[in-house]
């Protein structure tokens, strides 16, 4: 089985790597749903499948969940040939009320998708608690880095607002096959249980109108939702850029935009 450039597949090769991933994840006592996505070639799946976990795969790759089901029985009707990002969660691990039980993700994910992975798990964070994945360095420290410095945008924030994240360790290029052309970083990312504090749909287009020209001050950025009162923006506040705010501070602003 050879990895297939169209599904940015980058195959774990490193047994020790793969197991320390599996351990990442902490969990309550007990049986615990997790939904892995993109098992492959199932170096990951293994020792998942050790645990005592509920265990569904998600695969895009109809080639890969033919092999998953030839070599390992254990999946034998666990395996969930779609699409990841056009799959719906609450489907995944269904009740008779026809939503969906809470679940883990966890998974070696393909570098081309890992970010829109990480805002599907946003969208869905009611049944979505903990996520434990690999995605490429670059990303992952973009994903938890904290206010003031290049790595912090968008999807800092927006993770940030329900999520607390942490780094966990750095994957070298080696231990792929294919080897990818840069060093790869596992994190986790674990659901804060308080509210944000603001209106949530309008606080994600704060956020984007923001860092829409990230260098510029926000009282460029942020014009538009001022424009009933342009003189707000002459304030010292708005001479600060996007990349210096907190996640509180994106709260308070949307509130003040919300007139509350």
């Amino acid at each position: 089985m050879r990895a297939k450039k169209s599904f940015g597949q980058h195959f774990l090769t490193n047994e020790g790597i793969a197991q320390r991933i599996a351990d990442s994840l902490v969990l309550e006592v007990g049986k615990t749903n997790v939904l892995e996505v993109g098992p492959g070639k199932a170096m990951l799946t293994k020792y998942l499948l050790e645990k005592d976990f509920e265990l569904k795969c998600v695969e895009a790759d109809s080639d890969m969940v033919d092999f998953l089901n030839d070599h390992y029985p254990a999946l034998h009707g666990k395996i969930i040939g779609e699409d990841f990002l056009k799959l719906d969660l609450d489907s995944v691990f269904p009740t008779g009320a026809g939503d969906g039980q809470p679940f883990c993700i966890i998974g070696n994910f393909p570098y081309n998708i890992s970010s829109q992975i990480v805002f599907k798990m946003v969208e869905y964070r009611p049944i979505v608690p903990q996520l434990v994945g690999m995605f490429q360095k670059e990303m992952a420290q973009r994903i938890i880095a904290p206010p003031g410095g290049k790595d912090y945008g968008v999807i800092s924030v927006l993770t940030q607002a329900f999520y607390e994240g942490k780094y966990l360790f750095s994957v070298a290029p080696g231990n792929f096959n294919p080897p990818p052309k840069v060093q790869s970083g596992v994190i986790r990312l674990v659901r804060k249980e308080e509210a944000l504090g603001c209106d949530e749909v309008l606080f994600r287009k704060v956020v984007k109108q923001a860092f829409s020209q990230r260098r510029k001050m926000l009282r460029n950025t942020v014009r538009p939702f001022f424009e009933a009162n342009p003189t707000a923006l002459e304030e010292d506040y708005f001479k600060q850029r996007p990349e210096v705010l907190s996640v509180r501070d994106f709260v308070l602003l949307t509130n003040r935009i919300a007139g509350k």
